[in-house]
């Protein structure tokens, strides 16, 4: 064909420069359409991302919490400077250690509202130590040393089955099913029990239950940090998360400083069932518990799971008083709260 053309171009003496201008541009526009109408078969494919293998999330032995919250009332009230503080403090160190986890325990001296020198333990346990990427689990574990919203034996401490012990009992028994399972998640875990939470100033009602004389051992470990830049992806706090009928609401902390946490935390209940406990309603007045310093001393986003009644202002009508024992824990409860982190641990990437 292009010979033919060529003899044309020649016969009506046209520039023989411009046969060959016109013969190239001729071949590069028809290897142009045999581009264009290469099969789309032979096209590189999209390179798809490994889909993460799912792990088998264990299941949560209420009865072995409810166990572990009995233990520490077995002791007696776990007040700082007590018998009964020292000996649970070396029990929960030693079921830690029991369960495979490395254990450091901080010790150090904080100072109460009353001038009182308190020696101070916190206890904390790693999981899976080496793994960068962690995230922290952590309560208080010693109890009010009077009960000051009781009508009667008010300068005596309580037994703190709920506020104290239930936290501890729910974390004691999420590191025996790390322990056990089969499959190890993605992250680290880091269980810290926080001391001296609960020797703050006493007031008579809720709302002036404010300032720095609460939380002493949190305040203590933020300034102290034992671990050298410390920075796990987020906190959860569990307080009086042992009770009949709990129910726990969004708090203002937590939204504030780790909104994406109580979202990851509030829909993983309710996709299991727990909406009941979980409740979808906000406390919009921040409460000074131990997630406080976490986030704003330690800089760590944590969010607060605790027993609140929105609208009254109250943590439950046991709450520091010597009503709060073994009677008001509730398995349910305990079975809620356990099976909602140990989902949200193994669910994550």
């Amino acid at each position: 064909m292009f010979h033919q053309l060529f003899r044309t171009f020649a016969h009506l003496h046209i520039n023989p420069a411009f046969c060959v201008l016109y013969f190239t541009s001729l071949l590069l526009f028809s290897c142009a359409e045999e581009k264009k109408k290469e099969p789309a078969s032979i096209q590189k494919p999209a390179v798809e991302k490994p889909k993460l293998p799912v792990l088998s999330v264990p299941v949560f032995n209420a009865d072995s919490a409810y166990y572990y919250i009995e233990k520490q009332v077995d002791f007696g009230p776990r007040v700082p400077n007590t018998d009964a503080h020292r000996k649970c403090a070396l029990w929960m160190e030693n079921e830690l250690k029991s369960y495979g986890l490395e254990v450091l325990v901080q010790e150090g001296e904080v100072t109460a509202f009353n001038k009182k020198k308190l020696q101070i333990k916190n206890i904390i346990g790693r999981f899976n130590a080496e793994n960068p990427s962690r995230i922290l689990l952590f309560a208080h574990w010693d109890v009010r040393p009077y009960a000051d919203r009781d009508t009667k034996n008010r300068a005596k401490p309580i037994d703190g089955a709920n506020d104290g012990g239930s936290g501890v009992g729910v974390l004691l028994e999420i590191a025996r099913q790390l322990s056990l399972n089969e499959d190890t998640p993605r992250v680290g875990v880091d269980i810290i029990f926080f001391d001296a939470e609960d020797y703050g100033q006493p007031s008579e009602t809720m709302a002036q239950q404010q300032g720095n004389t609460w939380c002493l051992g949190t305040q203590y470990w933020a300034k102290n940090p034992p671990i050298a830049n410390y920075a796990p992806r987020y906190g959860i706090l569990l307080d009086m998360v042992g009770a009949t009928d709990a129910v726990f609401p969004q708090e203002a902390h937590s939204l504030y400083y780790a909104p994406y946490v109580v979202n990851n935390v509030w829909s993983t209940a309710a996709r299991l069932g727990y909406s009941n406990y979980f409740v979808n309603k906000r406390e919009y007045r921040g409460l000074t518990d131990d997630h406080f310093y976490v986030n704003t001393m330690a800089k760590i986003p944590s969010i607060d799971i605790v027993h609140y009644h929105v609208g009254k202002s109250d943590f439950g009508h046991f709450h520091h008083t010597h009503k709060d024992n073994m009677d008001i824990i509730d398995k349910s409860t305990l079975k809620a709260v356990g099976q909602t982190l140990l989902e949200v641990i193994y669910r994550e990437s």
